[in-house]
């Protein structure tokens, strides 16, 4: 029997199983492709995933094939987000398409000792007392526990019994990989009446346009994305007629909204696409799902070691599903403000890109909400503030926090090993902290007051 059967290779899915590898827990990836998608839905890493990285070691690896971008966008409006004000190491997106991300993921699964396999699409899953049977063509595969990393058609949370409330699509956005006959001079990013849309260029001479415009608002499917529509709505848009030489890839993509009841039922659980669901706004999808496995995988792992028992996987659905919920809530948010068309929508976009280059404070929550750095979990009543909260990547004399993260163990840190400099205003007091191995604050110890006795001695 295996500890542990993740289903599903893409990002959360690989992610998740070199958690577990590094916590010494078995764990073989089924994959119904054959071979991997060469299409990116993705195209972006955020900070906080990026700072998860780091704290495994295997950051660098990304960084040098990406490209930092400092800024982002909220709701397509013309004023930026500045990430360069965010305390991380990594105060930016990384441009990097999915395909590549998930090339790099899976080495560092395979070389933790994951298996990965394809080509092996799953039927169904059942569970007892003592594990889960999974069924694939001709084979039966046993595990002490399964994580359903599949997708929003996850045939895992359907088999298990878990709804996926929510809402069907009725906004549509479209998207092409092409080799356009003249070259934009530069990354495109335009709103008005007409629609709009980003163009930048993915690989070679390959640009990737992908917008939405008022002939996507419709409660029904519009068919597959042709050629002659895609040019059509980039030449409304833009007013220019940039033609197509090559096309790589053609979709579309809705707006249907859904969040599972549940991201554990007994010994199945649910992460990424398959717990959530929502238009692609910046690409949060990619980075909440491997977000969702970094939250899971050194709790799952120490329940099959032994060393806790099956109530902390409790606490997977109680911290990550207000994060998704919280996730619904700023696409939606987003999706409004991205097809807001009529003169009133435009006056509202207008003052809203105002108020991100006027107030400081507003475009930093902004941005530390699209990043994921302002993701905190609940606390104990009565427990400290930072309890829950993300840490920063403290730096010492030899060595720095996400470093000491490596082990994929609680570290224990002590502030009064902290390099001079490196204080926050926000840890003030604070002795020691028990950090996850997620890098969120566990347990916050204060320094204990001086008293008169304390002067006399």
């Amino acid at each position: 029997m295996e500890d542990v059967i993740v289903v599903g290779a893409g990002p959360t899915g690989l992610w998740l199983a070199a958690e577990l590898r590094l916590a010494g827990v078995g764990v073989t990836v089924l994959e119904a492709r054959r071979e991997r998608d060469p299409h990116s839905k993705a195209l972006t890493l955020h900070p906080r995933t990026l700072e998860l990285l780091a704290c495994r070691g295997v950051a660098e690896r990304f960084l040098a094939e990406g490209l930092p971008i400092p800024k982002s966008h909220f709701g397509g409006l013309e004023e930026r987000l500045d990430f360069g004000v965010l305390d991380t190491p990594f105060p930016f997106t990384l441009f990097l398409p999915q395909v590549r991300t998930e090339e790099l993921l899976e080495r560092h699964a395979v070389e933790a000792g994951a298996r990965v396999r394809r080509g092996v699409r799953v039927a169904g899953v059942d569970q007892d007392a003592e594990g889960v049977t999974v069924e694939a063509a001709g084979e039966v595969f046993r595990a002490r526990y399964v994580v359903g990393c599949d997708g929003v058609r996850s045939t895992v949370r359907a088999a298990a019994g878990i709804d996926f409330p929510g809402t069907e699509a009725n906004t549509w956005g479209w998207l092409g990989d092409v080799v356009p006959e003249r070259t934009p001079a530069g990354p495109l990013i335009t709103s008005g009446p007409r629609g709009g849309m980003i163009g930048v260029p993915v690989a070679g001479e390959v640009w990737r346009f992908v917008g939405v415009d008022p002939l996507g608002l419709r409660a029904d499917r519009p068919g597959e994305l042709t050629t002659e529509e895609l040019c059509a709505a980039v030449t409304r848009i833009t007013g220019v007629d940039f033609g197509v030489r090559e096309v790589r890839w053609l979709s579309r993509f809705g707006n249907a909204t859904r969040q599972v009841a549940r991201y554990r039922a007994g010994r199945v659980l649910v992460a990424g696409d398959a717990a959530h669901q929502h238009f692609p706004t910046g690409g949060v999808g990619l980075n909440t799902g491997v977000q969702d496995a970094a939250n899971l995988g050194w709790k799952l792992a120490a329940v099959v070691r032994g060393e806790v028992g099956e109530d902390l996987l409790d606490s997977y659905h109680d911290e990550r599903h207000p994060v998704g919920a919280q996730l619904l809530r700023v696409t939606r948010a987003q999706t409004a403000l991205m097809t807001a068309w009529s003169e009133e929508g435009q006056a509202l976009r207008a003052l809203l890109s105002h108020e991100i280059a006027a107030v400081p404070a507003f475009s930093r929550a902004l941005a530390e909400e699209v990043s994921a750095l302002a993701v905190a979990y609940p606390a104990p009543e009565g427990a400290h503030p930072l309890t829950g909260r993300r840490a920063p990547n403290f730096r010492f004399d030899d060595d720095d926090l996400f470093t000491r993260l490596r082990g994929g163990r609680h570290v224990l840190l002590d502030l009064d090993e902290v390099r001079p400099g490196e204080a926050r205003e926000d840890w003030a007091g604070v002795a020691t902290a028990l950090i996850r191995p997620d890098g969120h604050v566990a347990r916050v110890d204060l320094r204990r007051p001086v008293t008169g006795a304390d002067e006399a001695a």
